[in-house]
């Protein structure tokens, strides 16, 4: 697994709480997680993102039944939802990789993986199970 943060520049909090995704099987390159571009990576990390989505989807448009604590813990956070949703359109996939690619190309973020910058798509790189795959979010000026 590989540990994922996101951050944006001038901001303290990070953007999302921090989740793993799965190492790339070893592919004989002799590296253990194998070697793989940057484009392949950020492919992985979305499409793993995009099912995690999908199956949040899915348990949300279920209803349940709230016990009064899990009741007052939500209200507490300021939002109760006993689920029931109506399920939001269909993420496309491919859609969602192509946009994430084009944000890098475009400058929108940065990827720092264990605290060395990824500059090129289509270098390789080789993760880890302890390497931390950052997504940094640059911020800019207004009339810059």
């Amino acid at each position: 697994m590989v540990l994922i943060i996101t951050r944006a520049l001038g901001r303290r909090a990070p953007l999302l709480d921090d989740w793993s995704v799965d190492l790339p099987p070893d592919d004989g390159r002799g590296e253990e997680g194998g070697g793989l571009t940057l484009r392949e990576l950020i492919a992985r990390v979305v499409r793993a993102e995009v099912a995690a989505f999908r199956q949040r989807q899915r348990r949300d448009s279920l209803l349940r039944v709230l016990s009064p604590s899990e009741i007052d813990d939500a209200a507490a956070r300021g939002r109760v939802l006993p689920g029931g949703r109506p399920a939001s359109p269909e993420v496309d996939e491919e859609s969602a990789v192509a946009v994430a690619l084009s944000g890098f190309e475009d400058g929108l973020y940065l990827v720092v993986i264990d605290g060395t910058e990824q500059r090129d798509l289509d270098a390789q790189v080789f993760v880890r199970p302890d390497s931390r795959l950052t997504f940094l979010r640059l911020t800019f000026l207004a009339g810059a």
